[in-house]
């Protein structure tokens, strides 16, 4: 029979825990009043909260004790969100896991939550602290990034919009591709069901998503295009074809009418690449039109190896991916100009080859000549690891590897771009939606006896990771940047 402390105990836990839940329901009501209605977005210790279920925003809290070390909790970041409804901020990005940590911590302590805020929060109130126009974008193909693009594109709309999808184009738009490439962006057999709607419009030629019509204009040459036609006049065409990687092929864009400026979504010759957090800052944006993105394995690695590299130095090393396969392989065994990529991807393991190595350079310099680098394509989907093989100038232990890549998750330029892992049963399908580019797995690490040889593994949605630093990259040039609390 039960005693009677047991059930004390029970119920009691059980209360605690159905009052948490209260308190992130009241969270996430205001995060999405926050977004829709003032353009404000809260993120909790680099963690999205938009479009989060409660669990997983009771899930972020332990992650604040266990990785970020700073325990807070549930009822004070509640609080802080209600306060900020309040205040006429600008469009900005808020993170209230810092804001709810420095709360807590304030000494002397704040009169209220209010006059936390407004003290704390000063440069964001007011609607004339930050004005700008959004930027429009063209999807010039359809294809995984493209769709992918499109989904995040149309999420944030109204007040404090930074990008604006206005048109996507492909070869052709009969009716019977329209509903396809609709039926396409609805489901995914990787990302599963959009969550929004999309309704084709055949008369006009357009889809309507998420209430924002965005036009389908056929072309069969980037130049051919008018993108005046549509009211598009300035416009940033993201090119996910990969048949444009040369400049003078990719600046075809150009010469169509009401184009401004082009970001390639694979590694690109003559041009920029940039891995965003990177070298982003590095460009010129006044007089630079063209644009490469990388590639994801190179958004993956870049951001671990830029730490090693500054904090520890980097003698040589070497990068083998293990890559999902993807649409460039054969389904089965058929003619590819490519070695190997020609037998069935479903079935085998290939080894392939891949620039992330010397695509390294262009965003890291120091590391010219340091690295070498090949992959093995593998049997599934989506979701990639990078496992990254170096000698390094210092002595390191394996604690103090993993703290050099965990301070960098959580403070500094590289936030948005490593996650920092404890899971020790982490596997490839856990990370797929991340949206950092580099998922760093610290229960995977190996340091030599030496203490100067370091085995480091970093998984990566090799979709919905390096999409979401295109898209980071399509604000930078397009100068549409919130004001950041991060």
């Amino acid at each position: 029979m039960e005693t009677l402390e047991a059930k004390t105990g029970y119920e009691a836990g059980l209360k605690d825990y159905v009052d948490r839940e209260r308190a992130a329901v009241d969270l996430t009501n205001s995060v999405g009043q926050l977004m829709y209605g003032k353009g404000v977005e809260l993120v909790f210790f680099r963690n999205h909260l938009t479009d989060v279920g409660i669990s997983e925003v009771m899930n972020l809290f332990n992650y604040a004790e266990q990785v970020v070390k700073k325990p807070i909790d549930i009822y004070a970041s509640s609080e802080l969100a209600r306060e900020l409804l309040k205040l006429e901020l600008a469009p900005s990005k808020l993170d209230i896991g810092r804001l709810t940590h420095e709360y807590l911590t304030s000494s002397p302590k704040p009169a209220s939550a209010a006059d936390f805020l407004k003290t704390t929060l000063r440069n964001f109130i007011g609607e004339d602290k930050h004005q700008f126009e959004p930027q429009d974008v063209v999807l010039y193909g359809f294809g995984r990034i493209g769709r992918i693009a499109a989904r995040e594109l149309v999420k944030q709309a109204g007040k404090g919009q930074q990008l604006r999808l206005r048109a996507i184009v492909t070869r052709t738009t009969s009716d019977e591709e329209i509903v396809k490439r609709a039926a396409l962006l609805r489901n995914d057999s990787v990302h599963g069901a959009f969550k929004g709607s999309v309704k084709e419009d055949l008369e006009r030629k357009a889809l309507w998503i998420n209430g924002q019509m965005v036009q389908l204009i056929a072309a069969a040459n980037p130049e051919d295009v008018d993108y005046t036609k549509y009211g598009i006049n300035n416009a940033l065409i993201l090119d996910n074809t990969g048949a444009f990687t040369k400049r003078a092929d990719l600046e075809r864009h150009l010469k169509a009418k009401g184009v401004s400026k082009v970001i390639l979504t694979a590694p690109g010759k003559e041009m920029p690449n940039v891995v965003y957090g990177i070298n982003h800052q590095d460009l010129d944006i006044e007089n630079e039109r063209l644009f490469s993105a990388a590639s994801c394995t190179t958004n993956a690695i870049c951001p671990i190896l830029k730490v090693m590299e500054d904090k520890v130095g980097i003698e040589k090393g070497h990068i083998e991916t293990v890559h999902a396969y993807t649409n460039d392989q054969n389904l089965l065994d058929n003619y590819h100009k490519k070695p190997r990529r020609g037998r069935s991807a479903a079935i085998n393991m290939v080894i392939t080859s891949t620039g992330a190595g010397s695509a390294v350079t262009k965003a890291i310099p120091s590391l010219k000549d340091k690295l070498t680098a090949n992959a093995v394509r593998v049997p599934t989907p989506n979701g990639s690891l990078a496992i990254m093989s170096l000698s390094l100038k210092k002595t390191m232990t394996r604690d103090e590897v993993n703290e050099l890549i965990r301070h960098a998750a959580l403070n500094g330029d590289l936030v948005n771009q490593i996650h920092y892992h404890i899971d020790p049963e982490l596997v490839s399908s856990d990370i797929i939606g991340d949206t950092c580019c580099s998922v760093f797995d610290s229960n995977a690490t190996i340091v030599g006896p030496d203490g100067k040889t370091a085995v480091l593994y970093a998984w990566y949605d090799n979709e919905f990771g390096y999409t979401k630093q295109v898209i980071r990259l399509a604000k930078h040039v397009a100068k549409v940047r919130r004001l950041i609390y991060y």
